[in-house]
């Protein structure tokens, strides 16, 4: 067999950086992470065996003063930092830069059009409702942002008022433009003169995952996906990686291998497996992974 991990899959910037905080905060002492650092597992086992404990937010808001909280990646509304500092608890910031600048141009654009009493603006997400960032996003907006995930929900705005939109930094492009064209198609047919704004706030760093893994799917002749049961990245990336190549099977850990031998072993001499994984997936659990699969030759 002809064993390759994917070069591009793997933790994206934000996670690394956030992960990497984690890890030089913990020298110095106890911390705390509010909610799972990434989603996957196996990282946030290993994160706690190094002494990091993950906490809710009623645990946030039990914590004895001078607590140290790693906020994640992902973002936090401005209600956690307000709680933070009611309770006197140092937050070590972890947001990945590209959510962070989003955050604030979302609170600029709330800022700037809030009190517009005759049109009040109207603020739209493309994301997934509930998920980590999008809480965060929503709170630069006093949680009157709506969210929406595709054009099939547009019944869900209000086309008397002005349209501002801005997605989540991991969604789809094409999903993103799918969504405007609806969005003027609909003001087009109503024959309306709102305003509509909208904002390409998707990360490239992601978004470009998409045709580098199929790429590399096509390339294999059998595919191995890790990725965490909790990531929603993880489950779209599967997703398209397996329009690829439908020859896909999806581990969150090695140890899910001992039940998938018989599709490789019995192989003819020279197949071609690929381990690619979600950016939410460490290369370490991938490089695992790649060792359990040389041990059955």
């Amino acid at each position: 067999m002809v064993i390759s991990i994917d070069s591009n899959s793997g933790f994206c910037f934000g996670v690394t950086s956030a992960i990497r905080t984690a890890e030089n905060e913990l020298q110095k002492g106890s911390l705390y992470c509010l909610g799972d650092i990434v989603h996957n597992g196996q990282e946030v086992a290993r994160l706690e065996m190094k002494g990091l404990s993950t906490i809710d937010y009623d645990d946030l808001r039990t914590l004895p003063p001078h607590s140290r909280v790693l906020l994640r990646a992902h973002g936090e509304p401005p209600s956690t930092y307000w709680i933070a500092q009611q309770r006197g608890i140092e937050i070590i910031d972890a947001t990945c830069p590209v959510v962070k600048k989003l955050q604030d141009r979302i609170r600029a654009c709330y800022e700037a059009h809030k009190n517009d009493e005759n049109l009040p603006p109207q603020i739209v997400i493309y994301g997934k409702p509930g998920h980590a960032e999008v809480i965060g996003l929503q709170g630069q907006t006093n949680d009157t942002a709506l969210v929406i995930e595709s054009a099939e929900q547009l019944d869900r705005l209000d086309f008397s008022r002005p349209i501002y939109l801005f997605s989540q930094t991991t969604k789809s492009v094409e999903g993103f433009n799918r969504l405007v064209e609806a969005i003027k198609l609909k003001i087009e047919d109503l024959r309306l003169k709102i305003s509509f704004e909208y904002h390409d706030t998707i990360c490239r760093n992601v978004a470009n995952r998409v045709s580098q893994l199929q790429a590399f799917a096509r390339s294999n002749d059998l595919v191995i996906f890790v990725g965490g049961s909790k990531s929603s990245n993880a489950k779209v990336l599967y997703q398209h990686c397996l329009e690829a190549n439908p020859n896909t099977l999806f581990v969150s850990s090695a140890d899910e291998l001992n039940n998938l031998t018989t599709k490789w072993s019995d192989s003819e001499a020279g197949l071609r497996i690929g381990i690619c994984g979600a950016t939410s997936t460490p290369l370490w659990l991938m490089e695992k992974v790649k060792e359990e699969i040389e041990k059955t030759q």
